[in-house]
């Protein structure tokens, strides 16, 4: 540790740049980035020194290999001497501390809740004297502690805190992104170094010198070192020399000089400092007054050859550099480090994530208590934000597992995870690595491979077949721990079943319901009920729901997101949109990435059905982008669906449309008739919004016949007012009352809000008789759905007020028609805001014009020429070679681009058109 009576040389700018920020007048944070041996350690101790002399109060931590995979170590060590010195400093958190500590049971909070209450403690502990917060090695902080020491480091401005982190250059570097100012230790130039060593070891030759400084490179460390080294080599003390090492990086050389001092202890004194090695500590931390840890004992040796170090500030034993704890790691033997991991696992009989870390590096046969132990920590793991510490205690637990059985189900349950956290790579690992040469998998395999094939490849059809083989398999069998893997084979094959969209799936899935009705989970049940087929069996879901996600953050996280989907099913996802939200942060906290692409899409979902379409489309784009980097290529094309849908809605009809043919380009060939569906539905909606009714309604009969709703088809239900509206602005008022009272007959009004709006606004649209339309659209308006839905809702009162103003009851009309442009120009739904507003200058009410109408196409010019000169639909499409519907459509098109309501103004719309071209434009 430099002192300030003994500076570290060649260090003054760095320094200089240390003591600004003591002094500065508010909170500030710093990365000391440098290769191991330059100081960054050494400079920590002079920033320490330096602030206590200013009346700073210290808390440091330091990583540790050991821990690096252990949630939340880091921030322990860092944040347990204040909770326990002074308990007054964790004030509300101290559930949220105790529970990512792994003190209590409990819902992990989002790492901003972790984020923000550090800092509150941080605050509180500096509110009389400054605080300095130190980080070495910080490249061996465990994930979420690192992010969280970033978030608080961003944060310090206007605080009586100061924060310097020093990481290694050349290891894995966490603090990369986090957007903190840094200084770089770079190697001693000639001058400083050949003073460092003149200063240190003055004793030495003019060659000797020489040879240090061209080995030594500028690092600090070996020239404090390398002397002492040449000195045993000469002395015949053994060991690797460290200028005959070639091109070794110069840390890898610093190892072997440390070897050859560990080599010259006895047998008993190597132990113990392998055992401190392997407890990540011993290095330079303030040990918490009340965790227990490895005390060496009999270190005298150590001392004395500069391996160890008395802390001056806890007064315990300390490793010379985090090089010496690495060097005794890879100098012992694999039954040396076995031992003392086993002496190591009795030290923690109450930790659970230690004890089993230490227990599975000291095991090498099969052992189903170290196996159970693991399956405990990876529990706890999972419940503390760290999937992929799960997942490889999970695997390591299978291969310690005595029987088959135990160790098929701890690698379903680590794929599973994985598969979850969108660790795709590691599933793919597991599967390939346990895969039986007979070919056969497990039921618990089968769910690995059936989540990378559905997900990453969109492999429905093989993927259904393969999980109902297993979920068929383990029907007959009801032995003890089936059910749970029975549970998530079955729910995987609703997955499967929902985005295969196909009556065959759909009907064998229900066979293998039944089979097994005495042992399906309820919720797994509701579930089914929701996605499969709302229209038929999705009766009394809504008030289900209600009774099981009064609190959905109690729940494992893939019940809960699938209870939401459900939710989304049934059109009540508005009333959890606070549970989706809190979701969706203790997911990302917990890894769970898959999990949170699909509360995600829910949020969007919701977004666009409640009218929030600028945050649909935000949300749309976070998905897509994590789609990318997961590789996640099913969840990628359901991203670009939804989107596809609300670029429809919008009227931004060419970008929809070139979104629906590339999902359904996608999809098709897979068998992914879900998102078939919703390509279909996105060219529907997108020929709504441009007025070609005529294409809308041959879109929405591809998904559902008039009259009828396609079993096990999700966008059947939902396209009932779609397809009501093309039929009866293409003449087919037949077809379009079939279809409501078809609609009214289901019983779809008891299914959803959603679809109650939509059945008794249908209903009102076919009626010929007035007075039962208006008690039919005033039931549709007056419902508490229509808020939850304004878009569809406007577009009821949109056909509400053109009947009205049609039937001459122009004040009824135009109260009505604000209504639907109001919403329409707050949607961003631009094409049936037009319409709208041109309903109302029919009314008569005094609505700017669109002075700028959009340009015809040439075919739509055409048309209209043609429907101006006094032809009829017919005799327009005999001359243009299309049916007299289409031609019909045309001009429904035609007419709000003119800002018209009837063929009777086109003469002078067009004209106005004309003039308002520029002279270029005649020409």
């Amino acid at each position: 540790m430099a002192s300030l009576n003994t500076p570290m040389v060649g260090r003054q700018t760095e320094y200089e740049h240390l003591s600004s920020l003591l002094s500065a007048d508010t909170g500030q944070a710093l990365v000391i980035r440098g290769e191991a041996g330059l100081g960054k350690s050494a400079l920590l101790g002079y920033v320490a020194e330096q602030a206590s002399l200013q009346g700073y109060d210290c808390v440091r931590a330091v990583g540790v290999e050991a821990e690096w995979t252990t949630p939340f170590s880091g921030l322990h060590q860092l944040l347990d001497p204040l909770l326990q010195t002074c308990p007054a400093a964790a004030g509300a958190h101290r559930h949220l501390f105790d529970v990512i500590f792994g003190r209590e049971l409990g819902e992990a909070p989002s790492l901003l809740a972790v984020g923000v209450a550090t800092l509150d403690v941080l605050r509180a502990a500096s509110s009389v004297t400054p605080l300095l917060v130190l980080l070495d090695d910080s490249q061996w902080l465990d994930t979420l502690s690192a992010d969280v020491c970033g978030f608080v480091g961003r944060r310090l401005s206007g605080s009586n805190i100061k924060m310097v982190i020093a990481v290694r250059s050349d290891g894995i570097e966490p603090f990369d992104g986090a957007a903190l100012p840094e200084i770089c230790l770079t190697p001693l130039g000639d001058e400083s170094a050949r003073f460092l060593l003149k200063t240190h070891h003055p004793e030495l030759d003019e060659e000797t010198q020489r040879l240090v400084l061209e080995h030594a490179e500028g690092n600090p460390l070996a020239l404090l070192e390398l002397p002492h080294h040449i000195s045993d080599t000469q002395q015949g003390s053994g060991g690797p020399s460290f200028l005959s090492t070639g091109d070794v990086p110069l840390p890898r050389r610093l190892e072997h000089m440390f070897a050859s001092r560990v080599k010259q202890l006895m047998r008993t004194e190597r132990d113990e400092l392998l055992r401190a090695a392997l407890d990540g500590l011993g290095s330079k931390k303030a040990p918490c007054p009340q965790e227990s840890h490895y005390r060496m004992r009999s270190i005298t040796g150590s001392l004395a050859n500069g391996l160890l170090v008395i802390d001056p500030v806890t007064g315990e034993p300390a490793f010379r550099h985090p090089l010496v704890r690495s060097t005794l790691v890879q100098l012992a033997t694999p039954n040396e480090r076995r031992a003392a991991h086993a002496d190591l696992a009795q030290i923690y009989p109450h930790d659970v994530e230690r004890r089993a870390a230490h227990l599975a590096a000291a095991t090498l046969d099969p052992d189903d208590d170290v196996a159970r132990t693991l399956d405990d920590a990876a529990r706890s793991a999972t419940q503390r934000g760290s999937s992929a510490t799960a997942v490889a205690w999970l695997t390591r637990a299978a291969e310690l597992s005595e029987h088959a059985a135990e160790r098929s189900r701890r690698l379903g349950d680590a794929a599973f995870i994985a598969g979850q956290a969108a660790l795709m790579d590691q599933a793919q690992h597991i599967l390939d690595s346990q895969r039986p040469v007979s070919g056969t998998d497990s039921p618990a395999l089968v769910i690995t491979s059936a989540y990378l094939g559905l997900y990453q490849h969109g492999d429905v059809r093989s993927t259904h077949r393969q999980v109902a083989a297993a979920a068929e398999s383990l029907s007959v069998n009801s032995g003890a721990g089936s059910r749970e893997l029975l549970t998530r084979l079955l729910n995987l094959l609703l997955v499967t079943s929902m985005y295969a969209g196909d009556s065959d799936a759909w009907q064998r899935t229900e066979r293998i319901f039944e089979a097994v009705a005495d042992r399906v989970d309820p919720l797994t049940t509701l579930c089914r009920d929701a996605v499969s087929d709302m229209a038929r069996i999705g009766s009394n879901v809504s008030a289900r729901l209600d009774r099981v996600l009064s609190d959905v953050t109690a729940m494992p996280p893939w019940d809960a997101t699938f209870l939401t989907v459900a939710a989304y099913y049934a059109d009540v996802l508005w009333r959890y949109r606070p549970h989706l939200e809190r979701l969706v942060a203790r997911e990302q906290n917990c890894g769970a990435v898959s999990n949170v692409m699909t509360l995600l899409h829910l949020v969007m979902l919701d977004q666009f059905a409640s009218g929030d379409w600028t945050e649909a489309e935000r949300t749309g784009r976070q998905v897509l982008d994590l789609t990318r980097t997961h590789g996640n290529e099913l969840f990628r094309q359901r991203s670009k669906a939804h989107l596809g849908l609300l670029a429809a809605a919008r009227g931004d009809v060419s970008q929809a449309r070139e979104i629906g043919a590339s999902v359904s380009a996608w999809c098709e060939p897979r068998g992914v008739g879900c998102l078939v569906e919703t390509a279909k539905a996105i060219d529907m909606t997108a020929s709504l919004s441009e007025g070609d009714y005529e294409a809308a309604y041959l879109s929405a009969t591809s998904i559902t016949s008039p009259g009828t709703f396609t079993p096990y088809a999700p966008q059947a239900s939902r396209t009932l007012l779609d397809l009501v509206e093309a039929a009866l602005h293409t003449g087919r008022k037949k077809e379009a009352r079939l279809h409501a009272l078809a609609a009214r007959d289901a019983g779809l009004a008891e299914r959803s809000p959603r679809l109650a709006l939509l059945t008794w606004g249908t209903l009102a649209m076919t009626t010929e008789d007035e007075s039962t339309a208006e008690t039919l659209f005033a039931r549709a308006e007056a419902g508490s759905s229509g808020s939850n839905f304004p878009f569809e809702l406007a577009r009821i009162q949109l056909a509400h007020g053109t009947r009205l103003r049609h039937g001459r009851n122009q004040r009824g009309a135009r109260e009505i028609l604000q209504r639907a442009a109001e919403t329409f120009d707050r949607l961003g739904a631009t094409p049936w805001a037009r319409r709208a507003h041109t309903e109302l200058r029919a009314s008569g009410t005094g609505v700017p014009s669109f002075t700028n109408p959009q340009e015809l196409t040439w075919q739509e010019r055409r048309i209209a020429d043609l429907a101006a000169s006094g032809m009829t639909n017919r005799q327009i499409g005999e001359r243009m070679f299309l049916s007299p519907r289409t031609v019909g459509s045309h001009l429904y098109h035609i007419f709000p681009k003119l800002g018209i309501t009837s063929r009777a103004a086109l003469r002078d719309a067009l004209s106005r058109a004309d003039d308002a071209r520029t002279p270029a434009e005649h020409t």
